[in-house]
C-alpha cells in the first residue's frame, strides 16, 4: 500500500476562532436577522425527510401563501437564492421556440432575458432606461406584437429603484393567452402584493431581503394556468434540480407520496419558517399594512425631495465616516410606530446633522441612513413602502420620485446602478417624529410637521426662506 504524505498543511486561518463583525445592514439584502430568526439557525439538525421536517415544510407553504396572498396549491420554497426561483420559473414554463416578453428596466429583466435566450425561447425585450416602468398600454402593444406565452415584470427593481404597478396587468395578459411572471425579491414585505387578486400566474421572492431571513431559500408559487403549462410540456425542463414536478411532489403539492429529490437546507428552512411566522403574528404588517406605512412616510420623503432641501452631515459625522461627501439620514415612518430598517453597510451608524451656526441633533435610534458616495462609512439605505431616497442632488428629484413607477437618481454600490431601495425590518422599535433637515450654509426650510415639534437648535431662523409650516 502506497504511503502518502499531506501536501497541504492545515490552514492557519482555520485554526483561529471565527470572527464576524456586527453591522447594521441597510442595503437591498441580505438584511439583519430578528432574534427569533437568528435563534432558529442554532437549532439542532433533523433529517430533511423526517415527518417533523415535512410538518415544517407544510407550515412554510402556508406562510408563503399568506405573504403572497394566494390559494395556489403549487407553492413552495426552493433551495437557493432568488436567482434559483427565476430559473425554476423559466426552466419549467419555457420551451425552445416559445415567445417570451421581458420588461428590461434594470438588472433583473436583463437576467431573465438572458436565461430565456439560453433556453432557446424567442426572447423579446421591452427596454426602458433605468428608472422607467411599464404602462398597461405599452405592455398590451408588446403582447399584441409578439404573442408571448409568458411576460416577465419586476415589481421591485432594486438596481434602479422602481416600483412597477401590477393592478390590471394579469387580466391584460390573460386576454392575450399569456402568463404573468413577477419578481418580488426586493419588494415582498415592503410593498403590497396580492397574487390571486392581481391575476399573477407565477410569483417568486427571496428570503434575505425584507423577510429578514438568511440567504439561501426562495419562495415561489404557480397558478393553475401555470401549473397546467408545466404539466403539459413537450420537453423535459433543462434542470433536474429545478424540475417543478419533482419539487411539487417533495413539498407535498400533489396527491402522491413524497419522494426524495434533494437534501434541503434544513436550518435555513427553520429560519424561513420563523420569519414567515413573525409576519403572520403581526397580522399583515408586510401586506395590507404597507399602505399605511407608505402614507405615513410620505411627508418624510416629500420633504427629502423638496427643492428647498439638501442634506449635509456634521463635521463629526464626516470625520467618523472618513469621507467628506454628503450622507443621508431619515426617519422610517413619520409619526408611526414601525420596525427599523434593514441595512447593507454601516461602519459609522451614528450620524448627526447640523445647520449653519446651529446645534446638533444626535441620532437617538435606528434610522434610515443613506449615502451618495462609496467611501468608508457609507450608509446604504432602505425604508418602508419600497420608496427611493435620492442620494445626491435631491432638489432635482421632486416628490414624484417617490411615486409608484418612478425613479430617483442615486448611487447603488451593491448593483453598480443608480438607486437604492427602502424597506422594513420588524423586530425592533424606531423612535418617531418629524424628519428635519437643513441645507448647510444656504438659506432653506426645515421641513417637518411643524416648527413646534423641531428639536432644539433646528428651529427655523426668521431670516431663512422656504415654504410655510
Amino acid at each position: 500500500m502506497a504511503s502518502h504524505q499531506l501536501l497541504v498543511t492545515p490552514p492557519e486561518a482555520l485554526l483561529k476562532p471565527l470572527s464576524v463583525p456586527s453591522r447594521l445592514l441597510l442595503g437591498p439584502g441580505p438584511s439583519n436577522l430578528a432574534p427569533r430568526v437568528l435563534a432558529a439557525g442554532g437549532l439542532q439538525m433533523i433529517g430533511h425527510m423526517h415527518k417533523e421536517m415535512y410538518q415544517i415544510m407544510d407550515e412554510i407553504k402556508q406562510g408563503i401563501q399568506y405573504v403572497f396572498q394566494t390559494r395556489n396549491r403549487l407553492t413552495l420554497a426552493i433551495s437557493g437564492s432568488g436567482h434559483s426561483a427565476l430559473e425554476a420559473a423559466l426552466f419549467n414554463l419555457l420551451e425552445p421556440g416559445d415567445s417570451f416578453l421581458v420588461g428590461v428596466n434594470g438588472i433583473w429583466g436583463q437576467r431573465a432575458a438572458e436565461i430565456g435566450e439560453r433556453i432557446g425561447a424567442r426572447t423579446h425585450q421591452m427596454i426602458k432606461d433605468p428608472g422607467g416602468h411599464y404602462t398597461k398600454q405599452e405592455v398590451e402593444e408588446g403582447l399584441a406584437q409578439h404573442k408571448p406565452v409568458l411576460l416577465f415584470l419586476t415589481q421591485g427593481e432594486s438596481s434602479s429603484g422602481v416600483l412597477q404597478p401590477l393592478d390590471g396587468y394579469g387580466e391584460l395578459c390573460h386576454r392575450y393567452q399569456c402568463l404573468l411572471l413577477v419578481d418580488t425579491v426586493a419588494s415582498l414585505g415592503g410593498a403590497p402584493i396580492h397574487m390571486d387578486q392581481q391575476g399573477i400566474d407565477i410569483l417568486y421572492s427571496g428570503s434575505q431581503k425584507v423577510l429578514n431571513a438568511p440567504p439561501g431559500t426562495a419562495l415561489i408559487s404557480f397558478s393553475d394556468k401555470a401549473k397546467n403549462k408545466i404539466y403539459s410540456r413537450k420537453t423535459k425542463p433543462y434542470s433536474f434540480y429545478l424540475d417543478m414536478k419533482w419539487l411539487a411532489n417533495f413539498w407535498g403539492c400533489d396527491d402522491k407520496p413524497r419522494m426524495y429529490h434533494h437534501t434541503t437546507p434544513v436550518i435555513s428552512l427553520f429560519s424561513l419558517r420563523e420569519s414567515l411566522a413573525l409576519i403572520a403574528e403581526e397580522a399583515g404588517l408586510a401586506l395590507q399594512g404597507t399602505d399605511g406605512h407608505t402614507a405615513a412616510a410620505q411627508p418624510t420623503f416629500t420633504a427629502l425631495t423638496s427643492p428647498w432641501a439638501t442634506l449635509a452631515p456634521s463635521p463629526e459625522a464626516r470625520k467618523r465616516a472618513g469621507c467628506g461627501r454628503p450622507l443621508l439620514e431619515a426617519q422610517c415612518c413619520a409619526g408611526r410606530t414601525c420596525p427599523p430598517v434593514s441595512t447593507h453597510k454601516a461602519t459609522a451608524p451614528e450620524l448627526s446633522w447640523h445647520r449653519g451656526g446651529g446645534g446638533h441633533w444626535p441620532q437617538t435610534g435606528p434610522f434610515v441612513t443613506g449615502g451618495g458616495s462609496e467611501g468608508p462609512g457609507e450608509q446604504l439605505a432602505t425604508a418602508p413602502g419600497c420608496h427611493r431616497l435620492p442620494a445626491r442632488a435631491p432638489s432635482r428629484a421632486g416628490p414624484a420620485a417617490l411615486c409608484e413607477g418612478s425613479y430617483a437618481p442615486a448611487a447603488h454600490r451593491h448593483h453598480d446602478c443608480r438607486a437604492r431601495w427602502l424597506r422594513l425590518e420588524r423586530h425592533r422599535q424606531v423612535p418617531h417624529g418629524p424628519l428635519l433637515h437643513r441645507n448647510h450654509g444656504r438659506p432653506g426650510a426645515l421641513l417637518g410637521e411643524g416648527a413646534a415639534d423641531r428639536p432644539p437648535g433646528l428651529q427655523r431662523h426668521p431670516g431663512e426662506r422656504g415654504p410655510s409650516d
